[in-house]
């Protein structure tokens, strides 16, 4: 289901590597190890530089790794970071191509819903630092984002619902329209209606890059899209980053 990703990333690969540019993708090591014949074979003169899956790859030590990474490519500012995955690895991608030489292009290609409709877009990179999530980073435009919906197949129910909440947060901050479209076209996108699912992600990126468009470093209009997330990354930042589960009470805890 990732081969029209990687396709995609192919044809920024093939563009960038017969303008003799230095490429380097970033990826975690799921995905490596999932998909590494495909990944070998699209990469070509590209390196491949594996991070830890999760949200603890989002730190300084991993970030300064990144960093020598690029530099034992011998990359230089002509050069181009290809953010291949979920949030964690396009944040950290990001944050190293906008810090190593003060700043080289990077491609976001988001594997998972969450980065589809939020991370990818809008140019936000960093890591978390142990006092808060994302207290450290750098505003970072791509130079491109290669979403393919088909790549959703390949999501947990859970890590799918997880970014579907992320979907809803547009109804809920200014177009009723969509949230109601939302409440009929719900178990459709949850079921893996494809058609539904590219119009969530397309409504959903409109309306982010719009607000982006208005208002780039969060000085008024932008801070709406954080909603929910204050409280969450407090819970990130107090569990260490680590994973919460959720466990249904039994009967007699009701």
């Amino acid at each position: 289901e990732m081969l029209r990703s990687l396709v995609g990333s192919e044809m920024c690969i093939r563009d960038s590597r017969e303008e003799g540019r230095k490429l380097v993708i970033v990826t975690d090591e799921t995905i490596v190890t999932a998909q590494s014949e495909v990944l070998a074979k699209i990469a070509g003169a590209a390196a491949i530089c594996p991070v830890p899956a999760g949200e603890t790859a989002k730190s300084a030590i991993r970030l300064g790794m990144v960093w020598d990474f690029l530099a034992a490519q011998k990359m230089d500012r002509g050069g181009v970071v290809i953010a291949f995955g979920g949030g964690v690895v396009g944040d950290l991608a990001g944050f190293a191509a906008a810090s190593y030489l003060r700043g080289v292009d990077f491609i976001q290609v988001p594997t998972t819903l969450l980065a589809m409709v939020d991370s990818s877009v809008g140019g936000k990179t960093g890591i978390n630092a142990s006092q808060g999530k994302n207290l450290i980073g750098a505003f970072h435009q791509p130079s491109l984002v290669l979403a393919d919906t088909e790549v959703l197949g390949t999501m947990s129910p859970r890590d799918f619902l997880a970014g579907y909440g992320e979907v809803v947060k547009y109804g809920l901050l200014g177009d009723a329209d969509f949230f109601d479209w939302l409440e009929a076209q719900g178990p459709a996108l949850a079921a893996g209606d494809m058609e539904a699912r590219i119009e969530a992600v397309r409504r959903s990126v409109q309306m982010k890059a719009d607000i982006v468009e208005r208002d780039e470093t969060e000085q008024g209009d932008r801070a709406l899209l954080n909603l929910g997330h204050t409280f969450g990354h407090a819970l990130e930042a107090a569990t260490g980053y680590s994973c919460l589960l959720y466990t249904s009470p039994s009967p007699r805890d009701s």
